[in-house]
């Protein structure tokens, strides 16, 4: 069979490689990719978020029997839908369901409504009314943007000066003219754990835990970033952690979604902190694959993906076993300078000696046949091994192999696991 994936991050390029171990897979295809994902896919030139062009393409290419939504804008944008409805075979969550991401304020009250274990927060719909809050508010505080921000759109606040600050760049349009929706969220402390899961709507079958490193320098410093690394699994989420978190978040979430008419079928994203005595809580929904959680997670899968894909979309996903391999996985992601702001693009990329690591291209772009830099985050090197900490010091033994002018990343990834 062909596949087709929508995206043109390292994420998707991670699931272009996993794909293609698949006996069952003959083509993938990736719209509109970028200059590593070419290596391993055939590109095809058409914007995420262009429906016409995307059905175009499957219409005129039948050999393509399921595409795959990976980013969170077309989701939240209805390609599933559209491409449904249009008799084509799609991979990931309805336009409804996948609000559970793009309105943090649906997201919030869906908790709240369902005793899910979350921070305490408010909603405001004016820089006036979130000012009156935040003058007299405990800090530190955590500001968000109600819509989709590209990991941006959250704000650690210490002071009342930087609450404020945060609310005017959101209210201002700093995230689009149509995110301009504000909540302000009690600040949790304790360790902050991801957690992926496939489900059909029905059934809920966890990933391995992964940790996300969202700032952009060592030490946790810096502003906030998409993330600029990842580990898999973490030794603080338990199997007992887990029990409890399927009874008290996965499940009633997935009910939640039900009851309100919003199956969610696709991969769900549950970003959760444990406090230090041990209690989970739920501190936002992801309707997808995480970035770059996926590229730890992903090269630790034995079982089929496409055959998961399809067990979802059929919802018999409680007929298959998914199976993972031994041993742990560390991402480090290289950044360009100005990143996440302003990051410079057009540098000249050269990688060297990498053996035994698998390296995934995000902004990346074919230029006069040279690879060039295109965007904040522009690749992420994964290396595997017995224990995070081995397979930290692969990916660091040969992380300066790679070079382009301006290149940064984070060089405590995994260092406290």
């Amino acid at each position: 069979m062909d596949i087709l994936v929508i995206g043109s991050g390292g994420r998707e390029h991670a699931i272009v490689k996993k794909l293609n171990e698949s006996k069952r897979v003959r083509q993938v295809y990736c719209a509109p990719g970028n200059a590593g994902i070419a290596k391993d896919a055939i590109c095809v030139n058409v914007g995420v978020l262009d429906k016409q062009g995307i059905l175009k393409f499957l219409n005129e290419n039948k050999s393509v029997t399921l595409t795959m939504v990976a980013p969170d804008n077309p989701l939240a944008d209805g390609l599933v839908n559209f491409l449904t409805e249009n008799g084509h075979r799609a991979f990931g969550p309805t336009k409804e369901a996948s609000e559970i991401e793009s309105s943090k304020i649906f997201a919030k009250q869906l908790m709240v409504d369902n005793n899910i274990p979350t921070a305490g927060y408010k909603k405001f719909e004016s820089g006036k009314d979130s000012k009156a809050y935040l003058d007299t508010a405990n800090y530190p505080l955590v500001i968000k943007a109600d819509g989709l921000a590209y990991g941006k759109g959250v704000y650690i606040c210490q002071s009342k000066e930087e609450a404020l600050s945060a609310s005017d760049e959101i209210f201002g349009g700093k995230f689009g003219e149509a995110n301009t929706k504000v909540i302000a969220e009690d600040f949790l402390v304790g360790r902050e754990v991801s957690v992926l899961a496939f489900t059909d709507g029905k059934t809920v079958v966890p990933m391995l835990s992964a940790q996300d490193h969202k700032r952009a320098y060592d030490n946790d410093e810096g502003p906030n970033t998409g993330g600029m690394g990842a580990f898999a699994p973490s030794k603080f989420y338990t199997k007992a952690l887990a029990d409890i978190c399927m009874e008290l978040i996965y499940k009633p979430t997935i009910e939640a979604m039900n009851k309100l008419g919003r199956k969610f079928k696709g991969v769900i994203y549950f970003g959760l902190m444990i406090s230090p005595n041990g209690e989970p809580f739920i501190l936002e929904y992801n309707a997808r694959f995480g970035d770059p959680e996926t590229q730890v997670i992903l090269p630790l899968l034995k079982t089929d993906l496409v055959d998961i894909f399809e067990a979802i979309i059929e919802e018999r996903l409680d007929k298959i076993q998914i199976k993972w391999k031994k041993g742990s996985a560390i991402t480090v992601v290289l950044a360009s300078e100005g990143y996440p702001e302003n990051p410079r693009k057009g540098d000249k990329i050269t990688v060297g000696d990498i053996k035994g690591l698998t390296l995934y291209h995000a902004g990346t772009l074919d230029k006069d046949g040279e690879t060039v830099s295109n965007g904040g985050r522009v690749l992420a090197l994964t290396g595997a091994g017995s224990t995070v900490g081995k397979a930290r010091k692969k990916v660091y033994k040969k992380i300066n192999n790679i070079k382009f002018n301006g290149m940064f990343y984070r060089k405590d990834i995994g260092i406290k696991e």
